[in-house]
């Protein structure tokens, strides 16, 4: 009796270390967020490109989770990066504009003060934070990532193609005809400076060697903050026209010299995981890669591809908003193909629930909770989704439907301006393309859509257009 007694007690000892010892082991998770620029649903192997390699991330997608029905914030940058970094529709940060549709460099705002940023949300909970890569969230001291809850920056503060020199412009007879030819790709046709932290370092910045020493500055701070929790938001210049490739790379995909910037980011995604790995927290950290928005089909073969999708960046078409997207995190997120609604919106409340940081109660956010998606295998919380083009409302997805509103081109491309009473229907399941109008056939799908739109705009408190205002820099 005693025996088993003492059986018994050793056994609930053994357990209760076993225990102590699982608890002691288990870290906070770290984020790495890897953002591309203008990158198409249809550019990477996985999502069904046949010319462009992309074996590194093709291993995220099979070791992780791809996703076929995700969204960025807008169909443009400095909107979209507003979304992610806030997890609010730009249009309640003032982020969005219908007069400019993303800052520049002679613009006089950016990302407001009142914003809580993602990386300020984690440095609530102790995270070393970094912002590698395109900003365009205002190039004013106050408005740089330093400001706004990172520890350390290292990139351009806003689009590759800015900060031409007017003589450029007239040589080359305008913007248009210096980015349509792809000998035109100069480094000193671009004078766009490099900063780190707050100071400028390079300018014009080497655009040629800009993905790789993105790469290189991410393991480098992986390295440093390997002991405590870090977030990481690597914002990839390319392949936003001009492309720039590195020597190593040039020349080596069959896509020609888009494929190169492709290929060239898949390799800095391979190094990154392999540092993870080298370092012992692969397993603690969640890498997510996404765009954006949509290619910018307008440059023809320097721009990419939307695959099935219709049109591409600046349009409130499948193809200007749904981005190819892959979630890592080895032994720890349920490997499969998703065919859930996310949104790149849906980054802060899911990294805030899994670091164990509340949400503001002050404000009203457009993030949904993706953690049950990722590690028990459950439906997405979130079954809609709002298309804006600047401040107003294009389109609604509902389900499987989705309502246009509005149509409009980007850029001239794909159609005019054009209101739609009864909107435009599609399902998105039996045609991602939008090909076929089936808003006849379903006026009660249209009602449900109606009644959305209506409850969401009785709500809606719109910011200050923080895009518009223009001059000469200070």
């Amino acid at each position: 009796m005693n025996l088993r007694v003492l059986f018994f007690c050793s056994c609930v000892f053994i357990s209760l270390v076993g225990c102590k010892t699982k608890t002691q082991q288990t870290k906070p998770t770290n984020f790495i967020v890897i953002f591309a620029d203008d990158l198409g649903y249809g550019d990477l192997s996985s999502f069904g490109n046949p010319s462009i390699k992309t074996p590194h991330l093709d291993q995220l997608a099979q070791e992780g989770q791809k996703w076929t029905n995700f969204y960025a914030a807008a169909s443009v940058c400095t909107p979209s990066r507003a979304g992610l970094l806030t997890g609010r529709l730009p249009i309640r940060s003032g982020m969005s504009s219908n007069k400019q549709r993303v800052l520049f460099p002679d613009s006089n705002d950016g990302f407001p003060k009142f914003e809580i940023s993602l990386a300020a949300q984690l440095k609530k909970v102790n995270y070393a934070t970094a912002c590698i890569g395109k900003w365009h969230l205002g190039h004013r001291k106050e408005h740089l990532p330093l400001q706004h809850g990172f520890d350390y920056y290292f990139g351009i503060p806003y689009s590759n193609d800015m900060d031409t020199p007017q003589e450029v412009y007239a040589e080359k007879g305008g913007y248009w005809n210096l980015i349509a030819d792809p000998k035109n790709n100069l480094i000193e046709n671009f004078n766009v400076p490099l900063i780190r932290n707050n100071k400028i370092i390079e300018r014009p910045a080497n655009q040629n060697t800009i993905t790789r020493r993105y790469a290189e500055e991410t393991i480098s701070f992986i390295k440093k903050n390997k002991d405590q929790p870090f977030f990481v938001y690597l914002a990839h210049s390319l392949p936003h026209v001009p492309l720039f490739a590195s020597p190593e790379a040039l020349g080596k995909s069959s896509r020609g010299l888009y494929g190169d910037v492709i290929e060239e980011i898949d390799q800095g995604v391979g190094s990154i995981i392999e540092a993870l790995e080298e370092e012992g927290i692969s397993e603690q950290t969640m890498v997510v890669f996404t765009s954006d928005n949509g290619p910018w089909t307008l440059f023809n073969e320097q721009g990419g591809s939307a695959g099935e999708l219709y049109a591409g960046k600046g349009t409130t078409w499948e193809g200007g908003m749904r981005v190819p997207t892959l979630f890592w995190q080895p032994k720890n997120i349920t490997p499969q193909i998703v065919h859930h609604t996310g949104s790149t919106l849906d980054l802060f409340h899911t990294f805030s629930k899994i670091a164990g940081v509340q949400l503001l109660d002050d404000r009203q956010y457009d993030s949904y909770d993706l953690s049950s998606v990722l590690y028990k295998n459950k439906e997405s919380k979130r079954d809609h989704f709002f298309y804006y083009r600047g401040t107003d409302l294009y389109a609604v997805r509902l389900g499987s439907y989705k309502a246009h509103f509005i149509s409009e081109g980007a850029y001239g491309q794909f159609g005019k301006k054009e209101q739609h009473d009864p909107p435009l229907l599609y399902h998105l399941d039996h045609d991602p393309g939008e090909q076929y109008n089936i808003a006849k056939e379903n006026p009660e799908i249209i009602y449900k859509i109606k009644f959305l739109v209506e409850e969401h705009q009785n709500k809606m408190v719109a910011g200050k257009d923080r895009l518009a205002s223009r001059g000469k820099e200070n």
